[in-house]
């Protein structure tokens, strides 16, 4: 993907997720269908801590970026490989942890939550504006399921990881109906 097509899927998806949030009954939003698994409110949560992070490192100038994470000896992996590499560590048991584990979150919380997520994902494709096609392959953050990826790997993973907890609201809608 350009770095139009990706600013568009990252803002198109997560425009997606957050219309399904904004949409969802109190009691659906705060629902837990399988016991042991986030509630749909805690989806949301998740999807901002984990797209917080990425903002915050678009900021930085490109020269600590560089500093602090170093720079690829390797190219991008495309979108797909991208999501198998994913998929695989998630059928090996990787799950969030830390502080991408979220809290319990209220129906109270909702619109700030949505508010916050739908800031931070226009400062991310503005941020990433900013970025040439080769430093998106140049420069690299860490993933902490995944390792050193570039930042165009961050973005595809950023674009399937909200489809993939888009699908697990979807599931929970489901199976509480």
């Amino acid at each position: 993907m350009t770095k139009e097509q990706l600013i568009a899927a990252i803002t198109d998806d997560h425009q997606e997720f957050i219309g399904l949030m904004n949409g969802l009954s109190d009691e659906d939003f705060t629902a837990q269908p399988i016991p042991q698994k986030w509630s749909n409110g805690e989806n949301l949560a998740h999807i901002l801590q984990s797209t917080q992070p990425l903002n915050q490192a678009l900021t930085l100038p490109k020269f600590q970026l560089k500093l602090m994470f170093g720079k690829s000896n390797r190219l991008s992996r495309s979108l797909d490989e991208l999501v198998e590499k994913y998929r695989g560590k998630l059928a090996e048991g990787g799950k969030a942890s830390g502080k991408y584990i979220p809290k319990q979150i209220s129906i109270e919380e909702r619109g700030e939550l949505l508010s916050k997520l739908s800031k931070t994902i226009q400062k991310i494709g503005s941020k990433l504006s900013s970025f040439s096609e080769d430093e998106l392959d140049k420069y690299i953050l860490p993933h902490p399921l995944l390792g050193k990826l570039t930042l165009r790997e961050m973005m595809y993973f950023t674009i399937y990881h909200v489809q993939h907890h888009q699908k697990i609201v979807e599931r929970n809608l489901a199976l509480a109906n």
